[in-house]
């Protein structure tokens, strides 16, 4: 395991804390600990490869730090998972929609959690490794472009944010624009294998990124039965 692997642990249980600390730090990850989400904002954030965050906390919640993660540049692209009481179908949906990588829910065993970090470490790193391997050509249709190193989403000249899971769907069906995807096959590209998504997840993530394409919402299609797709007109 490489030692200079950082993970970031924010979690208002102390002892919940030591023991993740404890636990990770076995398997040879570097890790710190922070008990608020105003502790960890006084961190130097840029340096770690992983965070782990709990929802609810003090006045800064869990989700509210990961928005401020994923708007900063420098730290946007670090996986994020939440380890946290709130199962809802509802929190879910909302933390994987901010761009978390993956949502473990208490009470879980530390086994859990280090299995998680493995997948969500290799995944992160498979996908780097892909960047740098030439995947990250600019993709076009028509005045729809998205540019994968800059994370970049252009509707007729302006810049359209999306979330991590909206940008990499949208990306995956412009790369094959015509073919039909399952959602399963959506989850299994999207989220890593190991996560438990919804159907629904994959629904709000597409009915959300036909709202903010425009005109060009209408190309994503749905399939009956099938699944969703960008189809030409």
């Amino acid at each position: 395991m490489d030692n200079q692997t950082r993970i970031l642990v924010v979690d208002d249980e102390e002892t919940l804390c030591e023991a993740l600390r404890f636990s990770l730090e076995a398997e040879g990850y570097k890790v710190d600990v922070a008990n608020l989400a105003e502790e960890a904002l006084a961190l130097d954030l840029s340096i770690y490869d992983l965070f782990l965050l709990d929802i609810m906390m003090g006045e800064i919640s869990g989700l509210q730090l990961a928005r401020i993660i994923k708007s900063n540049p420098a730290t946007a692209s670090v996986p994020i998972i939440f380890c946290t009481a709130k199962d809802s179908e509802e929190d879910m949906i909302s933390g994987l929609d901010l761009g978390a990588d993956d949502y473990i829910v208490k009470p879980y065993s530390l086994k859990t959690v280090s299995a998680r970090v493995r997948s969500v470490l290799r995944r992160a790193h498979k996908q780097a490794g892909s960047i740098a391997a030439g995947n990250a050509e600019s993709v076009t249709f028509d005045g729809l472009t998205v540019i994968p190193d800059k994370k970049q989403c252009i509707v007729d000249g302006a810049d359209v944010k999306l979330p991590k899971k909206e940008f990499e769907i949208l990306l995956m069906m412009l790369r094959h624009r015509g073919h039909i995807f399952s959602r399963n096959e959506l989850i299994s590209a999207i989220w890593p294998d190991e996560v438990v998504v919804l159907d629904r997840v994959v629904d709000v993530n597409i009915t959300r990124l036909r709202q903010k394409l425009g005109r060009y919402g209408k190309n994503i299609v749905t399939r009956s039965g099938y699944g969703y797709g960008f189809i030409e007109f």
